[in-house]
């Protein structure tokens, strides 16, 4: 568990795909939680303050006290929180656009949704993974303006640009290719950066994930040419 920020208030951390922040009945089987991992490390209590997706990878935030907490909170209730994820993505999709498509959450409640997207860069490689001789991926920087339920997911999947690993939003014949030719079932979803105003000094503060692991072997093996030796270039965060 990688510790990215931390001061006498707020540690962030870059959490692994595939791990739950918390214990739910999601997966009653599951053993290891980010909570309680952190407070294990730093022998301190730790409070959550927003939600990152089990399969998703890079920047959470915790609070060390409940005060603290409760403002994050606030924060990211009224979106006074900059965030921005990487996704590597079907196809190649447009230089840059904005998805306005609301959401219905698993509550069954339709939710205004707004998601800002630019296309860092666009790889293809010489394996078909369908009816055409290649196949084509895009590296894609997301910028989520509201806070849904699986908001990016769903989101480039209405575009018909679904995350690479996503299931039940993405493309499952997309997800079979991967897991075939490249030993790969991890979501190739990344939260990069987190930028908020500090609770207590008031100073911006701007948090950044290195991409790791699955993500950042699948950069390699997709030829994608935008990061060097795992580290975020900070021309793009």
């Amino acid at each position: 568990m990688q510790v990215i920020f931390e001061d006498d208030d707020i540690i962030a951390i870059n959490k692994p795909n595939g791990m739950f922040v918390h214990r739910t009945a999601l997966d009653p089987l599951a053993t290891e939680f980010v909570i309680q991992i952190v407070r294990d490390m730093i022998g301190h209590w730790v409070y959550p303050v927003h939600r990152l997706d089990r399969k998703t990878s890079g920047v959470l935030i915790l609070a060390k006290n409940q005060e603290i907490q409760s403002i994050l909170n606030e924060y990211f209730r009224d979106r006074e929180v900059d965030k921005v994820y990487y996704a590597i993505a079907r196809g190649y999709t447009d230089d840059e656009g904005n998805i306005d498509y609301a959401i219905e959450n698993d509550r069954g409640k339709v939710q205004e949704a707004l998601t800002h997207y630019k296309t860092i860069e666009r790889a293809e490689i010489n394996i078909s993974s369908g009816k055409f001789p290649t196949s084509r991926y895009s590296l894609v920087e997301v910028k989520p303006e509201t806070g849904r339920q699986h908001q990016i997911r769903k989101h480039l999947s209405h575009i018909f640009h679904p995350i690479v690993g996503d299931r039940p939003h993405g493309c499952n014949k997309q997800n079979r290719f991967f897991l075939e030719h490249f030993n790969m079932g991890s979501m190739m979803l990344h939260a990069a950066s987190i930028s908020f105003e500090h609770p207590v000094s008031k100073e911006t503060t701007k948090v950044n994930a290195p991409i790791f692991g699955e993500f950042e072997r699948m950069i390699n093996e997709l030829g994608f040419q935008s990061f060097s030796s795992g580290k975020i270039l900070a021309e793009l965060v």
